[in-house]
């Protein structure tokens, strides 16, 4: 017989058989997935493959046709979601779009715990001072009293993290964080991710990408989709391999592997009628 000690801890996140269909196209096709306490994800998939349709669900915003969604100990149906959202920090492009061109970066952070967009009304002290807190962890402190218009793609995303952290989630979603930061940007954005996923408190974080050259080492597992179907997941080294990314690209690629990072390399399609001709 089991004690309490001998349980496992509940799963940050858990999704059994989950399906979505909409005017008669299935979006989401018994997907089945869960990521623990400890563990950072990678989701990984050619566009229309699911990806944002999958965390649309998760946060609420898509509606099951069927499956069980579990989110922090919570089972969708059955919990009130729209609060448990605030439990979760989300970072994604829809957001950085919508921060006001006057706000200051520490201002930006304090809205989060909130959850506001543009700030309004005097901004608590002892709110001041937690933002600037979380910027100095995340090693953002000189941008406290910088304005949002002058900050640059980068200097955004790590303050929307220190926005989303600012609300102490336990899981921490980035959709396609490093969209629109040209490559040392990107590389820079990188760091700060590995640093962060380094830390003893940090959320289990999430990051949506299409570019397997955006996962560090840091993410420990991989999910990939393809069609709406999970295609593979599990540990990164297991999963992150040449034959699991052609099917799920629908093209022949190779995986070079160098310092813990990966890049794809794609057939050019010359390549291949020149090989069709010989």
């Amino acid at each position: 017989m089991s004690t309490v000690s001998d349980r496992s801890p509940a799963p940050i996140l858990s999704v059994e058989n989950l399906s979505v269909v909409r005017s008669g196209t299935r979006i989401l096709s018994e997907v089945c997935w869960t990521a623990a306490a400890g563990e950072h994800w990678t989701i990984l998939g050619a566009n229309g493959s699911g990806k944002t349709s999958l965390l649309s669900a998760l946060t609420g915003y898509l509606t099951p046709t069927s499956g069980t969604m579990r989110l922090l100990g919570e089972e969708y149906g059955q919990s009130n979601w729209p609060e448990l959202r605030k439990r979760v920090g989300i970072v994604s492009s829809a957001i950085r779009q919508q921060m006001a061109d006057h706000e200051e970066a520490a201002v930006t952070v304090v809205s989060g715990k909130y959850a506001m967009i543009d700030y309004w009304g005097r901004v608590k002290k002892a709110d001041r001072e937690e933002a600037v807190a979380i910027l100095r962890q995340i090693g953002c402190e000189y941008l406290a009293q910088r304005r949002w218009e002058v900050l640059s793609q980068g200097e955004r995303q790590r303050v929307l993290i220190g926005r989303a952290l600012i609300s102490k989630p336990r899981l921490l979603i980035l959709d396609e964080p490093c969209a629109g930061l040209d490559p040392v940007g990107r590389e820079h954005f990188l760091q700060f991710l590995a640093h962060l996923c380094a830390q003893t408190d940090a959320p289990t974080l999430v990051l949506v990408t299409h570019h397997v050259e955006e996962i560090i080492p840091a993410f420990s597992h991989l999910l990939v989709l393809k069609q709406g179907q999970v295609l593979a997941h599990g540990k990164r080294d297991k999963v992150l391999r040449s034959e699991v990314l052609s099917e799920a690209f629908g093209e022949p690629v190779r995986l070079v592997k160098r310092n813990g990072r990966a890049m794809l390399h794609v057939e050019s399609q010359n390549d291949r009628v020149f090989a069709d001709k010989t």
